[in-house]
């Protein structure tokens, strides 16, 4: 399967509502082992925009933001600087290569199958006392991912798109993270939270899935641009009907998924 072609400047027309979870993930973690220079792994860094909110945390920080999208670096290496630089790598494949006070991930993981397999492996490169700690959408179940699915599975659109949108197995429940994390002497924090943002405009939550979930469906028509607003007309008229506009704008609730595992110190 080819891997989703990442567009930095769609992805950051809802700037605002994407980083107010990882906001809320910062806010919870604890002091670091190294506080005078911690060292820090951002995976899945994306545009570099939720980077330098570690960056302003933690400015002694040497930090790394890491991410296999070409397209998402060239944008992120825009912040770089003395302390703060970005690398191409995998989350699926990324073994620390040194020992790290915080590896934190802002709506990476759900891209990364049975991504929970790599949780040893980062929680044995954190210092004593480190943190890993991440956030992953929980919406695979809502109208939004759903109706996706079952157009891109429909007759019209099965033999090119048939099995290529993840289902709600791309994410754990909160349960099942809290028993992957939980170790003795492992301080584990799991919790979820249901936002509604209330998006501006004609066809705002049409908007957001394309700078996200819809990736996979755009990169697989990009070649055929008929095809690809033909399947865009139909998703945006059921999404109008899941996600019908108010006065004041469009609701669109998006559950998050919230996880902070600190290692013994």
């Amino acid at each position: 399967m080819t891997a989703p072609v990442w567009d930095p400047q769609q992805y950051l027309r809802h700037a605002d509502h994407r980083t107010r979870p990882f906001r809320d993930l910062l806010a919870r973690i604890g002091p670091l082992p190294h506080p005078g220079a911690p060292r820090i792994a951002d995976l899945g860094c994306g545009a570099g925009n939720v980077t330098v909110l570690l960056a302003a945390r933690w400015p002694q920080a040497r930090i790394t933001g890491y991410d296999n999208s070409p397209e998402m670096l060239e944008r992120a290496r825009g912040h770089a600087g003395a302390r703060l630089d970005f690398a191409e790598a995998d989350a699926a494949t990324w073994v620390p290569g040194e020992t790290y006070d915080l590896i934190v991930s802002n709506a990476l993981l759900q891209w990364v199958p049975d991504h929970a397999v790599r949780f040893p492996l980062w929680l044995d490169a954190l210092a004593p006392g480190g943190t890993l700690a991440f956030q992953v959408p929980g919406n695979f179940d809502a109208p939004s991912h759903t109706l996706m699915r079952e157009l891109a599975d429909s007759p019209a659109w099965r033999d090119r798109l048939g099995g290529l949108l993840r289902h709600g197995d791309a994410v754990l429940d909160p349960e099942r993270y809290l028993e992957r994390l939980t170790a003795p002497g492992r301080t584990v924090d799991v919790w979820e939270t249901t936002y509604l943002h209330l998006l501006p405009g004609e066809d705002p939550v049409l908007d957001w899935v394309k700078g996200t979930g819809l990736r996979p469906v755009l990169t697989a028509l990009a070649d055929d641009p008929a095809a690809r607003d033909a399947f865009l007309g139909a998703y945006r008229a059921l999404l109008r009907d899941a996600y019908p506009a108010g006065p004041l704008g469009t609701v669109f609730p998006f559950r998050r998924i919230f996880a902070v595992a600190r290692a013994a110190g």
